[in-house]
C-alpha cells in the first residue's frame, strides 16, 4: 500500500505547484516522509530506497 502512496504523491506533485514547494523543503528522506505522511501520503524509507532501485536499475538498462 504505501508504494501506491508513493506514486500517488509523485503524480500529485507533478500537478501541484503547492505540493512541490511544500516537499522542495525536505532535505533528507526522514523529513520527506514526515512531510509526505503529514499530508495523507503513508510512504516508508523502504518505498524511497526501492524506488531509487528501480530508477538506477531502468537507467542502466537504457545505457546497456
Amino acid at each position: 500500500m504505501s508504494l501506491q502512496d508513493l506514486e500517488r504523491l509523485v503524480v500529485d506533485a507533478e500537478a501541484d505547484r503547492a505540493l512541490q514547494r511544500a516537499l522542495r523543503h525536505c532535505r533528507s528522506r526522514k523529513e520527506l516522509i514526515l512531510a509526505a505522511r503529514r499530508l495523507g501520503y503513508r510512504i516508508t524509507k523502504i518505498d524511497l530506497v526501492n524506488a531509487w532501485r528501480e530508477e538506477q536499475a531502468a537507467r542502466i538498462a537504457e545505457i546497456g
